[in-house]
């Protein structure tokens, strides 16, 4: 498996809105996305465009609020009441390929591959395969980068 391109960190929070506030005042973030929600994750998220080459955006930063005590973040939340990093995310051409590479050589997939918030095929690593690390894997969108 060749490591692709980070597309997003994942940072847990209990307040988006307190969150979106942070990254504007204090960090100058000015390229904040709408947060919406996400149901069948059970996660409010909002994306942070971070400067990047050619007027483009870098690295992202992805909020996530759980959306109720049935939320998977739910219970990250709880251990740490003001957030904190959840995962980090890499990209992948093909989405099927990434995940029989890594079962290949005996890492856990968390569920099978889904639609996440960028509206592209994910699936999750566990972080005791993952040196410690919650590790999300993306299809790159065709013509991408």
């Amino acid at each position: 498996m060749k490591l692709g391109r980070l597309n997003h960190i994942g940072v847990a929070t209990p307040s988006i809105e307190a969150s979106i506030a942070y990254y504007r005042d204090v960090m100058g973030a000015t390229k904040i996305h709408a947060p919406f929600d996400l149901p069948s994750q059970g996660v409010k998220v909002c994306f942070i465009d971070t400067p990047g080459e050619n007027e483009t955006h870098g690295t992202q930063i992805e909020l996530i609020e759980p959306l109720g005590e049935g939320s998977p973040i739910h219970s990250f939340i709880a251990k740490n009441p003001h957030g904190g990093q959840h995962h980090m995310c890499y990209e992948v051409p093909d989405i099927f390929v990434a995940k029989a590479e890594f079962e290949a050589i005996g890492k856990r997939v968390l569920g099978e591959p889904r639609i996440g918030a960028h509206g592209t095929m994910i699936f999750f690593l566990h972080p005791k395969d993952m040196n410690g690390v919650l590790t999300e894997i993306m299809e790159t969108p065709k013509g991408a980068h």
